[in-house]
């Protein structure tokens, strides 16, 4: 019930506004969605299911302005990354659950901070593609000569779901781990090579140029400057890796 589960995220959001999340009631949370208790326990499973699915929808949020921040207009990388950076600090001031994402900061009035992906860490979720990277094209594979005895079957892919992971339902499959800050840092900063150095972009900005962006756009969060300041201080930053 995707609108049912949007209401209900909506309505967890608010409600998150109001009252810190120890205080937030299941119950409430369905009456201000206009849905029934054991919809949203369908839905979601329990408290901690809600607080799962809305960090991580927060997430994609946020991930989802950074790519419209990124889009041209204008021509110019340079500005298209000055842009994501104000929304990166415009989004963090805005949104709780946003600036904890980006700093692993989770204050007492927020859900507890949700599990996150780590290297080499027990099975990967569901392919998602807001948090992950394209999946690589297949390699190709060499012919076999007559008569050699059979390959060892292929490992599963690393996308491919557990059998704990088939078993829950579709619409919980998609609350598991977050990207971690230094995770959620990595995904923006990748978006930020792709979106400036796809076919047609005035020029290729390098990965060490986008993370610095973001990394400026991060210590803003922590102490904001003055109103239009980030955008003087990526500006300048920029300007100085450009002239260097």
């Amino acid at each position: 019930m995707p609108a049912a589960r949007d209401s209900l995220l909506d309505a967890a959001y608010m409600a998150l506004a109001r009252l810190p999340w120890s205080a937030v009631r299941m119950v409430d949370v369905a009456a201000a969605a206009g849905v029934s208790r054991q919809t949203l326990y369908n839905e979601f499973g329990s408290k901690d299911g809600l607080a799962r699915a809305l960090v991580r929808r927060e997430a994609a949020g946020f991930l989802a302005g950074i790519d419209r921040a990124l889009a041209p207009p204008p021509a110019d990388p340079y500005e298209r990354l000055t842009a994501a950076a104000e929304w990166t600090a415009s989004a963090a001031q805005a949104n709780a659950l946003v600036k904890a994402l980006l700093t692993g900061c989770w204050s007492d009035r927020l859900p507890p901070p949700p599990r996150t992906l780590a290297p080499a860490a027990a099975p990967m979720p569901p392919y998602d593609p807001l948090f992950d990277p394209p999946l690589a094209p297949a390699a190709a594979t060499a012919p076999v000569p007559p008569f050699a005895p059979p390959p060892p079957p292929a490992s599963p892919s690393p996308r491919t779901p557990p059998p704990s992971l088939r078993a829950v339902p579709p619409q919980r499959r998609a609350d598991g781990p977050v990207l971690s800050p230094g995770g959620l840092l990595a995904a923006v900063r990748d978006r930020a090579v792709a979106a400036v150095s796809a076919p047609g972009a005035a020029g290729a900005v390098p990965a060490d140029v986008c993370e610095l962006v973001f990394r400026l756009a991060l210590s803003c969060v922590a102490a904001p400057p003055d109103e239009g300041g980030i955008a003087e201080l990526v500006r300048g930053a920029l300007h100085h890796r450009r002239t260097a």
